[in-house]
């Protein structure tokens, strides 16, 4: 009845209020204590323990902390002070090793110089320092001079979708500068996450040449494009095994009830003509239109497509091109 939804309504009206209302009260109980030098909920900072609601300084852990600050000053480098702690068995508050994001996070956590952060506001902090603020402002400078990085000049056809088949990290793009005979030569790879938050060994798939891999894709999919027994073989698969499109990673839509030789060839083709018109981060971003991943390992590549589209119209969903098995890059 009319109401009986007006009284709903009011209902609905008021549990919308309620909870704003918490949040509001809680937001400004969190500025309270920022304002009294309390710190915040959360999982307690490496280096302190919590003592009536209060921080106190952990022993053992504050010396590490006075150690990864020191050996950051000293080597300039996070990945050095990644190793120190790794050589000596340091665990953190999960009991498991540190990774360089939580070094980089402790590096630049006021809580250290006895002050707390909330929303981006600094408060003096009512706890007991570890790190003098001098020292925190020479790691600061450091870190700073470190993140003027050079810019690169590349757009990476691949970027945001390359996946290491190993471990399951994104591969993030990169590149290195070597000098050869007296001039700078620039290399882009996709490099494996794992490799990067921990260290080389954490994985052995590593990196992968950028212009390698991205070229050995596209000649493939040309190559299958125009297979035309390849690709009738492959629809006949799907379209007679009720366990196959899944098993390769195929999900039809509401508008596609069968695969289609046309519909797979034209796809790819589309797909790679798009490719050859476009430039820069508009090639990147079209390639994001069909693409939701590319598995890479050195054994095989997998390429996993989001739609295919022949005459712009989604007709399938999740379709993976054949998986390169058996070939390296």
């Amino acid at each position: 009845t009319p109401a009986g939804r007006l009284l709903r309504n009011i209902m609905l009206t008021f549990s919308q209020f309620e909870r704003e209302l918490t949040s509001e009260r809680t937001k400004d109980k969190m500025l309270e204590r920022a304002k009294k030098g309390l710190a915040n909920g959360g999982l307690t900072p490496y280096g302190y323990i919590r003592q009536d609601k209060k921080l106190i300084p952990h022993p053992k852990e504050a010396e590490e902390i006075k150690s990864i600050f020191e050996t950051y000053i000293e080597s300039d480098s996070t990945a050095k002070t990644y190793q120190m702690l790794k050589d000596r068995g340091v665990k953190n508050k999960l009991g498991k090793n540190f990774s360089k994001t939580n070094i980089s996070h402790i590096l630049r956590n006021v809580i250290y110089i006895g002050k707390v952060l909330h929303n981006d506001e600094i408060y003096q902090g009512i706890h007991e320092p570890i790190i003098s603020e001098e020292i925190f402002a020479l790691a600061q400078k450091i870190h700073k001079e470190k993140q003027k990085k050079i810019r690169v000049y590349k757009n990476f056809l691949f970027g945001g979708l390359i996946k290491c088949e190993e471990c399951g990290s994104n591969m993030t793009s990169c590149f290195t500068n070597k000098y050869i005979a007296g001039k700078l030569n620039r290399y882009y790879y996709y490099r494996c996450t794992a490799t990067m938050k921990q260290d080389w060994q954490a994985c052995s798939v590593k990196q992968v040449s950028a212009e390698r891999l991205e070229d050995f894709c596209l000649e493939n999919l040309e190559r299958i494009s125009v297979d035309k027994n390849y690709i009738e073989n492959l629809v006949f698969r799907l379209n007679n095994d009720n366990q196959a499109p899944h098993r390769a990673g195929y999900e039809l839509t509401d508008g596609c009830s069968k695969f289609s030789t046309e519909n797979l060839s034209d796809t790819l083709k589309f797909f790679l003509t798009g490719l050859k018109t476009t430039k820069g981060i508009e090639r990147n971003l079209f390639a994001k239109r069909f693409l939701s991943n590319i598995f890479y390992s050195p054994e095989s590549i997998k390429i996993r497509f989001i739609s295919c589209q022949s005459d712009g119209e989604a007709v399938a969903k999740r379709s993976p091109a054949p998986p390169m098995a058996g070939r390296t890059i």
